[in-house]
Parts: C-alpha cells; structure tokens; sequence
C-alpha cells in the first residue's frame, strides 16, 4: 500500500500526481543497482560487445585491450547481477548478455545514448 503524501505547497504542478504514481523506493533501488553494474566503462564496453557475440575470456580480452584478469572481474559482477550468462564447452567458458527484458533495454538504452547501431551480422535480438 503506498502511502499518500501531501506536499507542503501546492503550486498545481502536477506533482501530486506524479507522487501517486510514483514507483517504490525499491524499484528504484532495483535499477540503480543494475545500472551501477554499466558505471564502469570498461564493464559498459563488455556488455555490449556480449550483446552482440558470445565471447571467451581471452577474446573479450584482445577485443578490449584488457588483461584476462581484469575482463574475468568484470564478468563475474555482470554475471552476478544476471546481465550476462555464460555456458562451458570443454575447458572454454563463453560469455554472452543474458535473454531477458532488463538486459535488452540496457543494451538498446546503452546504444540510443551513444547515438550508435548494432554492426551488421552481430546482434543478437
């Protein structure tokens, strides 16, 4: 049940309304959490190169100019926070952004704010 707040001043600005619409703190505190997870640029880039292709470790890591190390910190949080997913063949772990709605907005939000596309033949919506 959410709680009604009246506001102190009322300047007919619509703010009430937005208030009675407003989504609960944890919902926010939901997509903060996973946009803090992209704050990072060097995580940011990895997700969207796994947006478009399954990758190892070692090949995010050329791609990225990144050391092993470094790229398996990255994908350890993202995959935490279930923005990647990654599957084992052989000795070999692949990585790739996970199928859901969350991830596919990020990716699309990630791209719009860049003002860039998917490249040919890598997306894989």
């Amino acid at each position: 049940m959410t709680k009604m707040t009246t506001l102190p001043h009322s300047h007919d600005s619509g703010s009430q309304h937005v208030m009675e619409h407003s989504p609960s703190a944890e919902d926010f505190q939901t997509v903060a959490g996973l946009m803090k997870q992209l704050g990072d640029p060097s995580r940011l880039r990895i997700f969207w190169i796994l947006c478009h292709v399954e990758e190892c470790v070692t090949d995010i890591a050329a791609m990225t100019d990144m050391t092993s190390p470094a790229v398996s910190h990255h994908l350890r949080i993202m995959k935490s926070s279930g923005l990647i997913v990654s599957r084992r063949e052989g000795k070999e772990m692949y990585y790739r952004a996970a199928d859901s709605d969350i991830a596919q907005k990020l990716h699309h939000a990630v791209e719009e704010v860049m003002e860039i596309s998917c490249p040919k033949g890598g997306h894989r919506d």
